[in-house]
């Protein structure tokens, strides 16, 4: 089964005829319906292959932005107890969804950090149906997460336990961005949204209201992007290689845990 670790670096270069198909070791037509099955369109560009979303400009690409509260930190052991996601389009939220995951073991602890109890999951929608839910709410957009690898990783995993394949979108992490658009002390999504005042109503730990915070975040770095930022494309180089700004040398508010 592909993962995200075994696609090739740099994708938005392109890739030529034989490395796609060499991915599944299947003709180039075939690898493509599978890549587009787990969330990744790829197009002929010339001789390349290369994703569709990298040839849009930030402005008419969609990015979902995604957050999970879990109960616990291993996807071995643990599972996810609540998701939430905004669609972002022309940096206005067009779409959202969220579901309780169906879960009788939280802890205390978890209890106390989100809120969340069995109460609310043990006859919430079983793991497979909110993946796959979710997993056609998702399609081919970008994901973006605060902290992007842990909730993929994790909905990865989840995904792969509801006998699904896991994800191949593109993915943005709004920590990796604001610490190249924004400066601040820190780069926690409490802090930043008090610091921002990015979302008044926000109920930190509580996964479409971490999401809707953090799409404002997203829309705020997407306005302090360098002019000369266009493209999807050109967005992941960056996010990936510019120089992280300067922190300012006190803090005024106190970050959250995380």
């Amino acid at each position: 089964m592909l993962e995200y670790k075994d696609l090739p670096q740099n994708l938005c270069n392109g890739i030529y005829t034989d490395e796609l198909t060499a991915l599944y070791k299947q003709d180039a037509l075939l690898t493509l319906e599978l890549l587009s099955a787990q969330g990744l369109q790829m197009v002929k560009k010339d001789a390349l292959y290369l994703p569709a979303n990298c040839l849009e400009s930030i402005s008419q690409s969609r990015f979902c932005i995604v957050d999970i509260e879990t109960n616990g930190s291993k996807t071995s052991t643990h599972q996810i107890i609540e998701i939430g996601a905004v669609r972002v389009e022309g940096l206005k939220v067009v779409d959202r969804y969220e579901s309780f995951v169906k879960c009788s073991k939280i802890s205390p602890h978890i209890t106390q950090i989100t809120g969340i109890s069995t109460d609310d999951t043990e006859n919430a929608p079983s793991m497979q149906d909110v993946m796959s839910e979710f997993r056609l709410f998702l399609g081919s957009d970008l994901f973006v997460g605060h902290d992007v690898k842990f909730d993929y990783s994790f909905i990865s995993a989840m995904m792969l336990r509801s006998s699904l394949p896991p994800l191949l979108n593109l993915r943005l992490c709004t920590i990796a961005l604001a610490e190249r658009t924004i400066s601040s002390y820190r780069y926690g999504l409490l802090y930043l949204n008090q610091s921002l005042n990015l979302h008044q109503d926000a109920i930190h730990h509580r996964a479409l209201s971490d999401a809707l915070t953090t799409a404002e975040l997203f829309k705020k770095i997407v306005q302090n992007l360098p002019q000369d930022i266009y493209s999807v494309a050109e967005l992941l180089e960056f996010s990936a290689s510019a120089s992280r700004l300067k922190r300012p040398k006190f803090a005024h508010l106190e970050e959250d845990s995380q």
